[in-house]
């Protein structure tokens, strides 16, 4: 081998246009990588439309990936690695890059109409733009559609299997085995017999032609270090799959049907796709016509004794609102899952952003608190979704789960658990000799949840509805007195799910210092890298699943930094929530991007507010760690 580079991590960036299979090839990729038993995490990002303009720079889709032997948590500041299939791909990506990255771009894509139609005025290639970067010019269009020509497909048709003539090279590249891809390819076009065969062609002529050409003296060879992970069998999961399992190993601990019913809406409908596929599990679905229709479905899945679940993304949970309080009343179990995007209206929906917070807490007509709680990476929301269904059980009430497009799309190692080791899920107990109307409502004196009466029972009859109830009888109360008292049920309900919780840990460092570092959901990987690069002492990670009620400790463990800053993709919305529930007075770190945090900025943005730092000394975007 020649110009080999070993490396701890390696960030790597493919990017072209939405047509070009670039997020398949990364999913290819990623999946092989899996296998040398490397960690990862990645980030697919692709636009909303669903087929821009070809060629233009709001078409571009990408696919960007951080692998290594580090704890591996976000998908990389900046690309050490950048493969483009046109001019567009280059421009959106161009500015990630820091000097010495290696770009791979497809030459044949470079001529003048398609770079009038990214922007450029004269040829990146040309006009020095490109000076102090390593460029690898490949005719990845014209090699393609030779290694297709024996097949006689269309020029059109042949083109599309440029995806896996790029990825050949690639897997050359990081020295990876074609045997998984190959057996991915035959799999998937096994009925298909000249796309299958073609697509094979094009992966061994990419996978050739950096072998092979004068190219394998200026593409380096990266060999990236083996990570350290613990004992067990590891996949690679996304969050749309991790919860989609997550939901039916609940449905198992809780030995019920789990009933799941939603409308199509960006990112959340994957969570569908991956459910249709568990009905060995027990698991029902089905695909409503509306928002609001799905949200009563799974109330009468709750009321007929499955664990009926709903899911959508910001607008369609403002649909979902008033059913929501229906299972308040009801006090029924029901699952939410609000996988957020970047909003308001149809915003940016395929974009990631966490600003469906104070829609979560306090988004309800009357008072109706709920229980809201939120996945911090991929593979959390497999844990999350059973906490989820046991909170929802155990105190007989909705549960908000929340994630965002992110974690629904971006994917790392999962270490497959020993299901012996989760407790089973338990409703509450009924007393066996009392009988009669009341019965429904007596509830637990702990939880406050009420017991889990199916219909079809005779001697446990009882009437059930959205009309305020008598606090005993359950029947249909007008008195101010009652009502009064249902209210601070409700509310008393949600509060006393903080003695069932467990207390706030730290994540790094200790329980005094300069500045904690809080934050909830998806940006736990950056944070996380952020504060470990840091290596400060007086700077604390503290990471938030239980957003309401928020962890009895979390308060007193707060009272021990001089400062809280709080980093979140939207304006500041858990900074209100301490404020109002705690409160303090913490610093708000926004972004609302569409893009998820860089660690770089967030290393600055910590330096920032410590005592004796130099805020101008600022860290530039980090790349891939040589040993």
């Amino acid at each position: 081998m020649s110009n080999q580079e070993t490396l701890k991590s390696i960030v790597v960036r493919l990017a072209g246009d939405s047509g070009d299979g670039v997020q398949l090839m990364g999913s290819q990729f990623i999946a092989s990588t899996a296998l040398t038993g490397k960690d990862f995490a990645t980030f697919p990002d692709y636009p909303a439309e669903i087929r821009a303009p070809a060629g233009t720079t709001f078409g571009v889709s990408a696919y960007q990936m951080n692998i290594g032997a580090n704890p591996i948590t976000t998908a990389g500041d900046a690309p050490d690695v950048l493969v483009a299939l046109n001019p567009a791909a280059l421009k959106v990506s161009l500015p990630m890059l820091q000097k010495g990255a290696l770009l791979i771009i497809n030459s044949d894509a470079f001529v003048s109409r398609n770079l009038a139609k990214a922007g450029y005025d004269k040829d990146p290639r040309e006009n020095g733009e490109l000076d102090g970067y390593q460029v690898v010019s490949a005719d990845i269009s014209r090699l393609n559609l030779e290694a297709v020509k024996p097949f006689e497909l269309s020029k059109s048709n042949g083109g599309r299997c440029k995806n896996f003539w790029a990825l050949g090279m690639l897997m050359w590249m990081f020295d990876r085995d074609l045997g998984p891809i190959e057996h991915w390819i035959q799999k998937k076009f096994a009925k298909l017999e000249v796309v299958r065969d073609a697509n094979l062609a094009a992966l061994h002529s990419g996978h050739s032609y950096a072998e092979t050409t004068e190219l394998s003296e200026a593409i380096p060879r990266f060999n990236v270090s083996k990570a350290k992970l613990l004992p067990g069998e590891y996949r690679g999961i996304n969050g749309s799959e991790a919860l989609a399992l997550g939901l039916a190993a609940a449905g198992e601990l809780a030995d019920r049907p789990l009933m799941f019913y939603s409308y199509p809406i960006t990112p959340a409908s994957p969570l569908l796709h991956r459910l249709a596929r568990l009905e060995n599990l027990g698991v029902g679905i089905m695909q409503a016509e509306d928002e609001i229709a799905a949200v009563c479905a799974a109330i009468g899945a709750s009321y007929g004794g499955a664990i009926g679940v709903t899911s959508s993304s910001g607008p369609g949970i403002a649909l979902k609102t008033e059913a929501i309080g229906l299972a308040i009343s009801a006090e029924l179990p029901l699952i939410i899952v609000n996988s957020q995007r970047g909003g308001p209206s149809t915003g940016l929906p395929t974009k990631t952003e966490q600003s469906d917070l104070y829609q979560a807490i306090y988004g309800r007509n009357a008072d109706a608190p709920i229980p809201v709680i939120a996945a911090n990476s991929p593979s959390d929301c497999f844990d999350t979704a059973i906490e989820a269904v046991r909170i929802a059980v155990r105190h007989m009430t909705p549960v908000i789960l929340l994630t965002d497009g992110y974690l629904a799309n971006a994917a790392e190692p999962w270490r497959i658990p020993d299901m012996t080791n989760y407790a089973a899920i338990e409703a509450n107990q009924l007393d066996a000799n009392t009988g009669g109307e009341n019965v429904a409502f007596q509830r637990n004196p702990v939880t406050l949840g009420r017991p889990w009466i199916s219909p079809g029972e005779p001697k446990l009859m009882y009437r059930v509805g959205g009309l305020e109830k008598d606090i005993r009888t359950g029947n249909i109360s007008y008195e101010a007195e009652n009502h009064q008292l249902m209210t601070r049920l409700r509310a008393d309900k949600v509060a006393c799910i903080a003695n069932f919780i467990p207390n706030q840990e730290i994540e790094i460092g200790t329980t005094k210092g300069a500045i904690a570092v809080v934050g909830w959901g998806s940006t736990h990987g950056a944070i996380h890298q952020a504060v470990r690069k840091l290596g400060d002492t007086r700077v604390s990670h503290i990471h938030l699943r239980y957003l309401s009620p928020l962890p009895k400790n979390l308060g007193k463990l707060l009272s021990g930094f001089e400062q809280v800053l709080v980093p979140e993709m939207n304006m500041g919305q858990l900074s209100t929530l301490l404020r109002d529930k705690l409160g303090i007075d913490p610093i708000p770190l926004p972004k609302v991007t569409g893009q998820p945090f860089l660690v770089t900025e967030l290393i600055n943005a910590i330096r920032a507010e410590l005592p004796g730092t130099d805020s101008g000394e600022e860290l530039s975007v980090i790349q891939g760690e040589h040993i």
